[in-house]
């Protein structure tokens, strides 16, 4: 269903189901967060990757077992779907999605949720929902917040997918490049992340979506908030005393909050 591998600072899990595409099941979202909830009490994991094996990094939902079901599985499915999405966020680590293939649906609504993503050059990215008659509601949440509103409908109402470098260009993606250079260039990102205190990263990480929900005035009351708080930890005095010192910081991170 999926792997975990652990190396250094970072986790690495690994969508391992081609045949079915990476259909996100039920029961996969649910080990999913159950994973992602366990990466993010681990001290000495800096960042989390979530790749996949296969032509699709994740066609979405598992279409086959949403057949004439019960209203109760329809709700505990979505339920699930967004228990996923809220861990990737509540998660103190930044997660990158590797992206090389296909992300439709769901999978694309991932795609979205995570921190940060890189995709190859061979990569595309959907919501198609509309072509079966179930329109994409949820996916729409975090895409909406990546690419904005007229591009986000667009892509809902046609269902039509988009190249790797039309997501980079809208902001679905940080990053696109050649498939053989992925991986690489993953690591390279989640390297420069997990050089910096991880306690630093976590507040962050928080303060960063919380304000998102806010108008300018609230948003600059909960940051200055948070700033101040960060201000007097022990890692940022290390590394302003480094700064000031012309030396490498030496972070306690987590561990020592």
């Amino acid at each position: 269903m999926f792997s975990i591998g652990i190396d250094g600072p970072v986790a690495r899990i690994t969508l391992a189901n081609p045949q079915r595409r990476n259909a996100l099941s039920l029961e996969l979202m649910q080990r999913l967060t159950e994973a992602l909830r366990e990466l993010g009490e681990k001290t000495d994991v800096g960042a989390i990757v979530i790749a996949a094996e296969g032509p699709a990094f994740s066609a979405g939902h598992d279409l086959s077992e949403m057949v004439d079901r019960d209203a109760q599985f329809y709700d505990d499915l979505f339920e699930a779907c967004t228990e996923l999405m809220d861990a990737v966020h509540a998660v103190p680590q930044p997660v990158i999605a590797e992206v090389d293939g296909v992300a439709t649906a769901a999978g694309c609504q991932l795609v979205a949720a995570c921190d940060l993503a890189v995709a190859s050059s061979e990569s595309t990215f959907a919501t198609p929902g509309v072509r079966i008659g179930l329109f994409c509601s949820t996916p729409m949440v975090p895409i909406s917040r990546a690419v904005g509103r007229k591009r986000s409908m667009e892509m809902l109402l046609t269902g039509e997918p988009i190249d790797a470098a039309t997501a980079a260009e809208w902001g679905l993606v940080n990053r696109v490049v050649p498939p053989e250079q992925l991986r690489a260039e993953v690591d390279k990102l989640a390297a420069q992340i997990t050089r910096y205190s991880d306690e630093t990263i976590a507040i962050g990480k928080q303060a960063f979506y919380r304000q998102l929900d806010c108008g300018e005035p609230e948003a600059y009351d909960l940051t200055r908030d948070v700033m101040a708080a960060n201000a007097s930890t022990a890692d940022a005095q290390e590394g302003i005393d480094a700064f000031l010192t012309k030396r490498s910081p030496s972070w306690s991170g987590r561990q020592g909050s």
